[in-house]
């Protein structure tokens, strides 16, 4: 018997840094490609005690169903947060927490697209966004992305066609590692301000900032016509899957009718978990400790990369997060590089997958937060050979 799929299967991939971290199983790969958090960061005997704690003095509570909208007492939390370190107001009724920030975007898609309306998106983008958004059949409109965030140019023109909303990771952007500058999130709000388009603003890096100054979310210059993302996979641990998104009352009750679809609500043994952990330790100084570790991350690989990649291989230099992008020179291809690579044993995502319009094809990402110092240094010595040779072979300089 041969199913019948659905047309929505058509223009939806399996996931490319998915089928690529099969590649880089072999212990002797050293991989640049996944989009890890470092393991040995994890805060493994503070989240066991709470557990035990949780399971002890809540168990038959924290092991049944739950509201949809999540555990009010982490709302609140969350909500403090943002109070405390950002300086802004959530009301804790505007939060709903997610089965990770990715179930965020499933539903923003079943809210929001119709087969054949208008979606922006930055250019490159988060690949993860546009597998989520795919399924619903949406026209891409693209706004590049340069050093201090989109092209303004790009980006009216853009709004001029009306997309459902303009979906943005400001803040140490994946894949480019860039952040939007002071300026232009004043001018992005200025144009969205007067488009009535709403805003996707996705920020799940935004604690992990290593150098420069922190900025606002543009979410605060547009009150009722933005969205703001969270998550704590990036600065707890990713395998609870706990996300948020805030969202105005109009937008986040249709959002809850989809999470309901999808399940019912996110684990609630886990909130409860995440709830005691946050109350009993202290999540700042466990962040700055990634913070210092990723800052070491990234220096050695943009120094490595400064003494070991040719001239004609431009890198994007990250205040925060986990990745840098690297461009080649026009006509390469990052694929058959990534040929070269794997040969050397070392692993990157190549940039094609990154970009809706099948452009991106000399771009790649490396992530530096899942390797050590000493791999990341000889992991880009082996890909500076690899470019070398590559090169040189299309008689280029090397």
């Amino acid at each position: 018997m041969s199913p019948q799929f659905a047309s929505r299967m058509d223009g939806v991939h399996p996931s490319f840094i998915r089928e690529i971290l099969k590649v880089t199983a072999d212990p002797a790969i050293i991989s640049f490609a996944g989009g890890l958090p470092n393991p040995a960061l994890f805060p493994v005997e503070e989240m066991a005690e709470a557990a035990a704690t949780v399971l002890r003095e809540q168990g038959r509570t924290a092991l049944q169903y739950s509201t949809t909208e999540g555990d009010p007492e982490l709302r609140s939390l969350i909500a403090k947060r943002y109070a405390e370190k950002k300086g802004f107001t959530v009301d804790p009724e505007d939060i709903l927490i997610t089965t990770g920030s990715q179930q965020c975007l499933d539903m923003i898609g079943k809210v929001l697209i119709e087969r054949g309306a208008a979606v922006a998106i930055e250019r490159p983008g988060y690949l993860g966004a546009i597998q989520a958004f795919s399924f619903f059949g949406p026209d891409w409109r693209t706004v590049e992305l340069v050093d201090d965030g989109p092209v303004l140019e790009d980006l009216a023109r853009v709004l001029r066609d009306r997309p459902r909303f303009f979906y943005a990771v400001p803040n140490f952007q994946n894949p480019s590692g860039v952040t939007y500058s002071a300026e232009k999130r004043q001018a992005v709000a200025e144009l969205l301000a007067g488009s009535g388009v709403i805003f996707v603003e996705d920020d799940p890096y935004g604690e992990l900032r290593f150098l420069g100054q922190d900025q606002q979310p543009l979410f605060t210059r547009l009150p009722g016509q933005a969205l703001l993302l969270g998550t704590f996979s990036k600065i707890a641990a990713p395998g609870f899957r706990i996300g948020w998104v805030v969202a105005p009352q109009r937008i986040r009750e249709k959002l809850v009718v989809a999470k309901q679809a999808a399940d019912l609500h996110t684990s609630t043994v886990i909130q409860r978990v995440l709830v005691h952990y946050l109350k009993t330790h202290d999540i700042d100084a466990h962040i700055a400790r990634i913070r210092e570790n990723y800052g070491r991350q990234r220096q050695v690989m943009v120094s490595a990369i400064e003494r070991h990649f040719p001239a004609e291989v431009s890198c994007t230099r990250p205040e925060g997060g986990m990745f840098l992008w690297a461009r080649l020179p026009e006509g390469c291809s990052s694929m058959e590089l990534f040929d070269l690579a794997i040969a050397r044993k070392v692993a990157f995502v190549p940039g094609d997958p990154f970009y809706v319009d099948g452009t991106g094809g000399n771009t790649l990402r490396l992530n530096f937060s899942n390797s050590s110092e000493e791999r990341i240094e000889d992991g880009i010595g082996r890909l500076g050979l690899c470019l070398k040779e590559y090169l040189a072979r299309r008689g280029g300089k090397a």
